[in-house]
Order: C-alpha cells, then sequence, then structure tokens
C-alpha cells in the first residue's frame, strides 16, 4: 500500500431511515433530519442527512479497508451537496500520505508503533460531491518477517 493506492468503492443507500436514525443516534434532534414537513417549510425538498452520520459513514468506509486493528486519529471533512432520501451515495479513497513507524516498530506520538496513512475521501450522490476531506489512520505494527518467533520445543517449554 503506497500513495496513490486507491480504496474499493463503497456504495451506501440513502434511506429515510438511514437519515432519521442517524440524526437520533447523534442526538440531533433538528427537524431537518427527521420531519419532511419540517424541512419543506424551511426550503428543503426533503429531509437530509446530517454531517454526525456522514462523518461515522465516512470512518467507517476508512476502518472497513485497514481492519479492526486500525485506529482513526483524525476525520477532517466538508459537506457539499445534501444526501437526499432515495440517492445512493458513493464513497471512495485515495491513499495520500503513508508515514512508516521507526525501525524499532514504534511509530511517533505513541500511534501504536504502525504506519499513518492519510486517505483522501470523496462521498458523491445524484447531485454531486456531498462530502470531501482526510482520514488519519494509524495501522498495527506488523511481526518483523527477520524475526524468528519463539516456538516451544517437544517439552512445551521455549527452545
Amino acid at each position: 500500500m503506497g500513495v496513490g493506492t486507491e480504496l474499493a468503492p463503497l456504495e451506501i443507500p440513502v434511506t429515510r431511515t438511514l437519515i432519521v436514525s442517524g440524526a437520533i443516534a447523534s442526538r440531533d434532534y433538528q427537524d431537518v433530519h427527521h420531519d419532511a414537513e419540517l424541512a419543506k417549510e424551511k426550503g428543503s425538498p426533503d429531509i437530509f442527512m446530517n454531517i454526525l452520520t456522514t462523518n461515522g459513514l465516512v470512518g467507517r468506509y476508512v476502518t472497513d479497508h485497514f481492519g479492526p486493528a486500525a485506529v482513526l486519529r483524525k476525520v477532517a471533512i466538508r459537506l457539499g451537496a445534501p444526501n437526499y432520501p432515495g440517492d445512493t451515495m458513493v464513497l471512495t479513497g485515495t491513499v495520500a500520505e503513508v508515514q512508516e513507524g521507526d525501525a524499532s516498530g514504534h511509530g511517533s506520538e505513541s500511534d501504536g508503533g504502525g504506519a499513518t496513512v492519510v486517505v483522501r475521501i470523496v462521498g458523491a450522490n445524484g447531485l454531486g460531491k456531498h462530502v470531501t476531506g482526510t482520514v488519519t489512520v494509524t495501522l498495527p505494527s506488523l511481526p518483523n518477517p527477520t524475526s524468528t518467533p519463539s516456538r516451544p520445543s517437544v517439552s512445551g517449554r521455549p527452545a
């Protein structure tokens, strides 16, 4: 994995349930995220997804790619076109930067010892770009392939 590596796209159906449940889960009770009539009174054609739901989906996209041991360090996103019910958001990502941990297996600033990766994210829907930004993630250290793991002897004690 190096700079320029593309993550597999993730298609997310934008359902009314996703929008409302995301707003409720993030304690965002603004009517534009759950009440279509009030959203229309405020000039929107329908309810729309809140930024906290988008933020969670972006984080999920990156951790789904890098695995459960990956640690999100920073999610910096900006919203554009709204996500309305009935549309599909397609998340795409490209590795923009890779900073390896040091030779001792320890990364900087207690990041878990592995590489720190910055991924550029775009989430597009039928109206355009819903979200753009970057996600910084720390990956776990990989075992050193030149070291030999301690193996038990026939007696069950380390060799």
